[in-house]
């Protein structure tokens, strides 16, 4: 294993320490692997909160900032950050309009989260809400879930719930247009290698040069199936037809689509399957308003990508295209999440 890291055990720690003196608008709580606005809790806005292991950046801390998150918690490499250390992060991101908290559905953040909500009600006068997201097409139930596993699809719920919250919207409509957000999208992934966890120094599954894996989770997890090596096209049909499947869309919906990095995949490789994915929802009748490409909700190394779809109407697509400033994304006002 060769990686740009001292010991295993410090990476985390190191990595916030290194976040915060990237972008000084960021702070960190003593004493937590939480980091928020250095400027929050941001008067007379709900805030927005996030959370869940390392290894997945930029997600979570990296989409902090004007416009989408109030506050991440990372917990250890694939590990839920504890539920003092998410009590702290609610608490400290109330500015007395209350607080939502957005959740993947993994067993342990979904526990952590609702202990954590739990403590930050008794302790103080926190008014608090969640959504749980589970876009993933590929897995009702994993070893990490009970129901559906949130993945990439996430990324557009902190956006959409970041921006009503910023225009702002109470409690109640920041968490009715974050739910509307994970209904409407749906995201399949697959992966060319696995991922090295810092701490096992070793692939997480094995695969060989002629295999791929489809249906994988963010984790480390294997996938749904095993298959021989296909190409560019052949990966952003099959992924993108499982997704479209799933969601069940009319003819001419329009639709924000997602191509998502693993971590370990260039660039140039994302463009060409978002260059298939443009091409095979047009031909299928859909309008693509907007395509992200890039690296949103990594799994370390992992070579692989993931493709999002999600259904838009004139609340989401504003909600979408509305200005937003974090280390992880950048907004301008004109669509482009994906620039």
């Amino acid at each position: 294993m060769k990686k740009l890291i001292n010991e295993p055990s410090s990476v985390v720690d190191e990595m916030l320490d290194g976040m915060v003196a990237a972008h000084p608008e960021l702070a960190r709580l003593e004493g937590t692997e939480v980091l928020v606005r250095a400027d929050g809790p941001v008067e007379g806005k709900v805030g927005i909160v996030s959370g869940g292991g390392s290894g997945h950046e930029p997600t979570h801390g990296g989409f902090i900032g004007d416009g989408m998150l109030d506050g991440a918690a990372a917990g250890e490499v694939f590990t839920s950050p504890t539920a003092d250390q998410l009590s702290e992060m609610i608490q400290a991101c109330d500015a007395g309009e209350g607080v939502l908290c957005v959740v993947k559905n993994y067993e342990g953040d979904v526990m952590n989260f609702e202990t954590a909500i739990e403590m930050a009600e008794m302790e103080s006068d926190t008014t608090v809400e969640y959504v749980i997201t589970n876009d993933d097409v590929a897995v009702e139930d994993s070893l990490y879930t009970s129901g559906r596993r949130g993945v990439a699809g996430t990324v557009f719920v902190h956006k959409v719930a970041g921006a009503m919250a910023h225009q702002g919207g109470d409690l109640e409509e920041v968490k009715r247009v974050a739910q509307k957000a994970n209904e409407h999208a749906g995201t399949m992934g697959m992966a060319l290698t696995s991922c090295v966890t810092p701490e096992k120094g070793e692939p997480t599954f094995d695969l060989s040069e002629d295999e791929i894996e489809l249906g994988i989770g963010i984790h480390g997890e294997p996938g749904t199936q095993r298959t021989d090596v296909m190409s560019a096209d052949e990966i952003a049909d099959h992924l993108t037809e499982a997704v479209l499947d799933d969601l069940d869309l009319e003819d001419s919906t329009e639709i924000v689509t997602m191509v998502n990095g693993m971590g370990g995949t260039p660039l140039m490789e994302l463009y060409v399957v978002n260059r298939r994915v443009t091409s095979h929802l047009e031909a299928a009748g859909f309008d693509i308003w907007d395509a992200w490409v890039g690296d949103y909700m990594t799994s370390l190394d992992m070579m692989g990508c993931s493709i999002t779809v999600m259904a838009v109407d004139d609340e989401l697509k504003e909600l979408l295209a509305y200005p937003v400033e974090t280390p992880g994304l950048t907004v301008t006002g004109n669509q482009s999440g994906g620039a």
